[in-house]
């Protein structure tokens, strides 16, 4: 399978989608660090596959910055990062959906803290090499698609949505996560929703007994099923689906109408929940004319206690930026930046670390 750029920057990131390598920097592909190997102080994580655009180019960013400090990212998945932060073997993870009091009471290290991170939305593309124009969709109509009901482009309740336009007589092809993932709970808390039948069958889940299609590791691995498959149908962080250049539908929302993702139709979804957290983050399909129905935040996960003042220092420095100044490198990558309430929130979680047995971590 061909590679799928995501992103092109200074950092010369790509997404591999077969192994889905994740490269800062000057590093090796297999490391995925920020800065060279010789740096003093190194910072390793692993999860979101939607994180990974935003982190790529931000963390190149700030190791340029601080050369004595490398920050390996693993983009392997949100159930990926929970596994590898509950083990002790990242110093961070990142998820699009927090984690459970469950998977919190299974983690070893002491308390965890869980902190948004991004707001970002996603997109649910196509392959339709004949359509030129954009496509309709409502969550009933796309939950009966993936649920295999719905299996012709030209079938009359698609047509029904998008009157005048000529859809082929091609077969539709559902492209999902294969991976424990945060934006597969994300769609599928829109399908619940929006179509009975959904809620009544696989549900909400990070994975999801899916009833048909074919499976791509991460948002790239999607990304590049899509590409590749004549009548796909999938659905990857908004990111994704604008670098790679894919036709995406305009949903439909709570108040009935049809709506393009961007940055401002996810601001106005995130905007009627001004406080989000660990227990109450979801904002798929809240209200609002121009609200667009399928958008989240992505979580950081740190242990209250660091394993030393200096890696505490580091790592709050760090996500400090992070949820601060560096919002605007995600503005620019398609996510939504943090709204000033959750800003404020995810600074004043950051501010309950320390350094071990309770130390405090000022300088």
């Amino acid at each position: 399978m061909s590679r799928t750029k995501v992103l092109a920057s200074s950092a010369g990131s790509l997404l591999c989608v077969g192994a889905l390598l994740v490269t800062f920097g000057l590093s090796s592909p297999a490391a995925g660090a920020a800065r060279p190997s010789s740096a003093s102080l190194a910072i390793t994580g692993a999860g979101s596959t939607f994180d990974a655009p935003f982190f790529t180019k931000a963390f190149y960013e700030y190791g340029n910055a601080h050369p004595g400090l490398r920050v390996d990212y693993a983009a392997i998945g949100s159930g990926g990062g929970i596994q590898q932060f509950q083990q002790g073997t990242v110093a961070f993870g990142a998820t699009d959906v927090p984690m459970s009091s469950s998977e919190v009471a299974h983690t070893s290290g002491g308390p965890t803290l869980q902190v948004p991170v991004d707001l970002g939305g996603e997109a649910v593309a196509y392959n339709l090499a004949g359509v030129k124009v954009r496509l309709k969709m409502s969550g009933t109509i796309l939950g009966d698609i993936f649920l295999g009901k719905i299996r012709q482009w030209n079938d009359p309740r698609i047509a029904g949505l998008n009157p005048g336009v000529r859809l082929p007589d091609e077969a539709i092809t559902v492209v999902h996560r294969s991976d424990g993932s945060g934006t597969t709970y994300i769609f599928a808390s829109y399908l619940a929703d929006t179509s009975s039948a959904w809620a009544r069958g696989p549900g909400v889940s990070k994975s999801i007994a899916w009833p048909t299609g074919v499976g791509g590791q991460g948002n790239a691995g999607v990304a590049g099923l899509v590409h590749e498959i004549p009548g796909a149908i999938g659905y990857v962080e908004l990111a994704y689906a604008v670098e790679d250049h894919f036709s995406f539908f305009s949903l439909q929302n709570r108040a009935g109408n049809f709506i393009t993702p961007s940055l401002a139709t996810v601001a106005a979804d995130a905007a009627h929940k001004s406080k989000v957290s660990a227990t109450n983050f979801g904002i798929v399909d809240e209200p609002g004319a121009n609200s667009y129905p399928i958008a989240g935040y992505s979580w950081l996960l740190l242990h209250q206690r660091a394993t030393s003042v200096k890696s505490g220092q580091a790592l709050q420095a760090l996500f400090v930026w992070l949820t601060g100044q560096a919002q605007s490198i995600a503005g620019s990558l398609n996510y939504v930046p943090l709204p000033s309430g959750v800003r404020a929130e995810a600074h004043a979680v950051l501010a309950e670390m320390t350094g071990p047995g309770g130390v405090a971590l000022a300088d």
